[in-house]
Parts: structure tokens; sequence; C-alpha cells
């Protein structure tokens, strides 16, 4: 059973998951340590042990081993929605493998908690986990998107960050998407939350000043006005003057799109075209 926890505010947890909690032969947590203090909270004596990144594919034959026996056996997080940036997927994933009953207790999520306050375009949304740690790799991972937006993805786009990074994430940000809304959520339902809504130019400054701490949600809006270098208005204008096959080899060379992406979009257009 995959049980949600609070993100922040211990009274968030549910009653379900605290019945789920209390009944289960074994609670697998992403740090047993961290999740004593919920369990001492709702009277949960299970016994407890550790799921993480590093132990996880070692777990997996043992937990399933339990399943199979008839155990019930709950994984939770350290906060929020289990495998959400979290451990536990590849356990998911061998479990539906071997035909056993998976079962979830929803709860709180500090993406979509992020989401609704922020006050940008609710759907559709993306969310992108941490983005890289070092610059270079986080600037590509973000032109990729920047891309995908040429070729016609629109969403609101969600990040967890850490603190220590804010700042040069916000303005990587604003290099590679421009000056478009944004809001930074911090400390989610707990006692100093804050969200900051702004441009992304603005929240930088807003940062820079004040330097963030505590659990950090970062979101970017979507384009607000048509972009003059989106794949069909490129695609056209090659398309004037040349093949099919040379306006896409011109204008995936120009945008850094995978050229197979923009061949097929080239058809469709030429086709589009030929039936006016």
């Amino acid at each position: 059973m995959l049980v949600s926890t609070p993100i922040g505010n211990m009274g968030d947890i549910t009653t379900r998951a605290i019945q789920t909690l209390r009944a289960c032969d074994l609670i697998l947590c992403e740090d047993t340590r961290h999740s004593a203090r919920l369990m001492n909270a709702i009277g949960a004596t299970v016994r407890t042990e550790p799921l993480h990144e590093y132990n996880e594919d070692a777990r997996i034959a043992p937990i399933l081993s339990m399943l199979r026996a008839g155990k019930t056996i709950a994984l939770v997080s350290d906060a929020g929605t289990p495998l959400v940036s979290d451990p536990g997927y590849r356990l998911v994933r061998a479990a539906i493998a071997e035909g056993l009953p998976i079962g979830a207790v929803p709860g709180a999520n500090a993406a979509v908690t992020a989401l609704i306050l922020s006050g940008l375009p609710p759907q559709p949304f993306l969310f992108l986990g941490f983005p890289p740690p070092r610059q270079a790799a986080r600037r590509t991972a973000f032109s990729a998107l920047r891309a995908s937006e040429r070729a016609g993805l629109s969403a609101t786009m969600i990040w967890h960050e850490a603190p220590h990074r804010l700042a040069e994430t916000l303005d990587d940000m604003l290099a590679v998407f421009g000056n478009r809304s944004a809001a930074v959520a911090r400390e989610l339902t707990k006692r100093f939350e804050d969200v900051r809504r702004g441009t992304l130019s603005a929240l930088c400054a807003s940062f820079a000043a004040d330097p963030a701490r505590g659990e950090i949600t970062v979101l970017v809006g979507p384009p607000e006005e048509a972009d003059p270098e989106d794949l069909d208005g490129s695609l056209r204008r090659a398309l004037r003057d040349g093949s099919v096959k040379d306006a896409a080899a011109i204008v995936a060379a120009a945008t850094g799109l995978p050229r197979k992406l923009v061949y097929a979009r080239a058809l469709e257009i030429n086709s589009e075209d030929q039936r006016e």
C-alpha cells in the first residue's frame, strides 16, 4: 500500500492513512528516523525498515516474498506522495510484473499544493522533479523544454529545488524561458509558509536580496504570447522556398528538435496547405 503522508502540517494525515499504517505488517520508510515522529504521533507501533534509492534493488526480492505470503506492507516517503521524486518506483514495477495487488492512500502532495496556490494555469501542468544540480546540465534540460514549447507544449512547469541552488536556478530559468510569470512556494503547510508570485526577473531579485530556506517548489507558467519561433511558423516560412526535406532540416537545426519530429510536422503542414 502506497501511503501519502503530510508535507509539513501533521494535521494533514488522513483517517485512512492512520488506519492503514496501524494495521499493516511492515512499514517501508525512506528514512526510518524521519518517519518515527509521524508513527509516534498516530500511534503506529508497526515495525519499520528503510527503503531508499541505495537499497531499493536489494530489497525488492524479500519484499515480494512477503507480499506473496499475504503480508500487508505500507510504503511511505519522508513527506507527501510516495514515488513522486522519492524511492519506490522499481519496487512497484516489480510487484505489478508479478501480478501482486498494489493500492494507494492519497493525500498531500507539494507540487499540486504549490500549483493551486501559484495563480498560474492549473492545467495542463508538467511535474519535472529536481532540475540538474550543475548549471550546464540544468540549462540543457531547460533548453530541451523550451524547444518542446516551440513544438507546441504549453503547460505550467513544476520543479522542486534545494534552497542553496534556488537563486542560480531562477537565473537560468530567466535566461532560457524569458521573463514570464512564475511562483516560488516555500515551506508549504508549515508555520512559515510563503508563496511569492511574479515575473522570473522579479523573483530573481527577491531571492537575491532575501535567500530562501526550507522546502522549495518552483513553478513557471506557459508562454503568455505566441512565440515568433514556434515550430509551425518556422516550417511554413521554410516551406515557401524549399522542399519538405530541406525545410525540416533547416528548422530542426535552428530549433534543436529531433529531425524526425520536425519532418513529420512539415509533411502535415505541406498536406494541409495543398488541400486549401
